[in-house]
């Protein structure tokens, strides 16, 4: 007798090969689909087994901005089910808060919620998310989490509590029709000694955004986040690449040693060669200045492609792109990109029909409704497999992206998936802020940054902390995570 898992398992594998371009013509209408695959139908008939006789009704909780990637999987939930869902809508900065705040006062406000990733630990030690394993081992094929790219931060301990529903890793953007001008090819060969190019390190990067710095031109090196929030990730990247992990296996802070010191200055000596807005841009107002063309190169994610690539910028079709660069560790160039952002879907700990729920956030991730989800405009990016060949996502995002962006989230470091992670990083993005605009030496800004880490440590609890951070190391991909000391 088929158990519900592998009657699902064999009808998924029947559905991939149905899956028609065609289902995904006309991203404008939230029911697209004429006929589900066979495992999102399977899906379906559960639900509507579990809910015979039944008023469910679900309330989803989500960050202002991917209302359109929510739409059309909704539409057609309810369109199958019957089924009702409510939407509430919070701020992107405050979601994880107010799940916490809510859970804490025994409010249910909410059946499903799409909280950052980094900061599922944080809401799973406040026992605000319902832990999933006991229905992934009825529902879900055998086969369907190696089509994800990426899939760290969805565990706790051991325990998953959410799929991963956007791909959030850092990629390169560089201004195509300055790195292919053959005078700028020939007179930077000529000041450094090596081909003008893609960067492979860092310090190549540093070099070429001092190179094409010409204010006096109204031609700026980069558009590197400078403002509070953005900049840590790049120094985390920086980072890595001197090959090192941030803490050692006693939780010791590493980050400033000789090596974190020297990353973040290089950071902040390049602060001095970007666009004057990075001291003031915002996220958007970010991508609007680079989308002017005349700056070199910046820093983002999939959301970012999509406006560069979007008929509003002027350097649509003007860009190379790659993962973030890296360093040279025992005589490799290892790249160092970084998974730092993503949303969730997960399971209040209160909710009162938690198999239904569970079923749709399945139902949601599955490959054809996150195929429609990602090609609508939001935050989602592609984080399965399927999602690169598909006609619309290949059209929104361009096949040049798409490759740099696989490659970024097969190779990416986790972020700093501990306890109170946000704490943590409040501090060093706080420190690494004032480095840049010259109001800390560097070594102090990390010195001041690793003591208040080694407090937050020991209120939270090292034991504990250490079995996360052990953990959490061997997710780091290779060969970095064997390089790294």
């Amino acid at each position: 007798m088929l158990t519900r898992r592998q009657f699902i398992q064999h009808s998924s594998v029947l559905a991939t090969s149905c899956i028609s371009p065609a289902l995904f013509a006309d991203t404008n209408t939230p029911a697209i689909t004429k006929s589900l695959s066979g495992l999102e139908q399977h899906i379906i008939s559960y639900v509507n087994a579990l809910n015979k006789g039944k008023d469910t009704r679900l309330t989803i909780l989500y960050p202002k901005g991917c209302l359109n990637n929510l739409k059309p999987i909704i539409s057609r939930f309810t369109k199958e089910t019957g089924i009702p869902i409510k939407l509430l809508e919070t701020g992107v900065d405050d979601i994880n808060s107010t799940i916490i705040f809510k859970s804490t006062l025994g409010e249910h406000i909410f059946d499903i919620a799409l909280p950052a990733t980094f900061g599922i630990p944080d809401l799973v030690s406040a026992n605000t998310l319902l832990p999933l394993d006991h229905f992934v081992s009825q529902y879900e094929p055998e086969t369907y989490k190696q089509h994800q790219l990426y899939d760290y931060g969805d565990y706790v301990d051991g325990k998953f509590y959410g799929y991963q529903t956007d791909g959030d890793t850092y990629l390169m953007f560089y201004n195509k029709t300055m790195l292919d001008d053959p005078n700028n090819q020939q007179r930077f060969e000529q000041q450094h000694g090596y081909p003008l190019a893609l960067p492979q390190t860092w310090e190549q990067l540093d070099d070429m955004i001092r190179f094409f710095h010409q204010p006096d031109k109204q031609q700026y090196g980069g558009s590197l986040f400078r403002t509070p929030g953005y900049g840590a990730w790049e120094w985390w990247s920086r980072f890595h690449a001197k090959g090192y992990f941030p803490l050692d296996d006693s939780l010791t802070p590493q980050i400033n040693n000789a090596a974190g010191v020297k990353a973040l200055q290089d950071m902040v000596d390049v602060s001095r060669y970007l666009h004057p807005n990075t001291k003031t841009d915002g996220l958007f107002e970010n991508w609007k200045t680079f989308a002017e063309g005349n700056t070199f190169c910046n820093i983002g994610w999939g959301g970012s492609q999509k406006y560069f690539n979007g008929d509003k910028s002027s350097i649509k079709n003007k860009l190379y792109y790659s993962p973030a660069p890296g360093g040279v560790i025992n005589g490799q160039v290892i790249s160092c990109p970084i998974f730092n952002w993503g949303w969730n879907y997960v399971v209040s700990s209160l909710c009162p029909q938690p198999e239904i729920a569970y079923l749709f956030t399945l139902f949601a991730s599955s490959p054809v409704m996150s195929t429609l989800s990602v090609q609508q405009n939001g935050y989602f990016d592609p984080f399965r497999e399927e999602h690169y060949g598909n006609p619309k996502i290949q059209e929104i995002y361009s096949t040049a992206f798409l490759n740099a962006h696989k490659t970024s989230m097969k190779n990416s470091i986790p972020d700093f998936y501990l306890l109170n992670r946000s704490a943590y990083l409040s501090v060093l993005q706080e420190n690494i802020y004032l480095a840049c605009k010259d109001s800390l030496p560097a070594k102090q800004a990390l010195d001041i940054t690793a003591s208040e880490w080694q407090v937050l440590t020991a209120k939270i609890g090292k034991s504990k902390q250490k079995t996360i951070w052990h953990s959490l190391k061997q997710k780091y991909p290779q060969p970095l995570k064997s390089l790294l000391t």
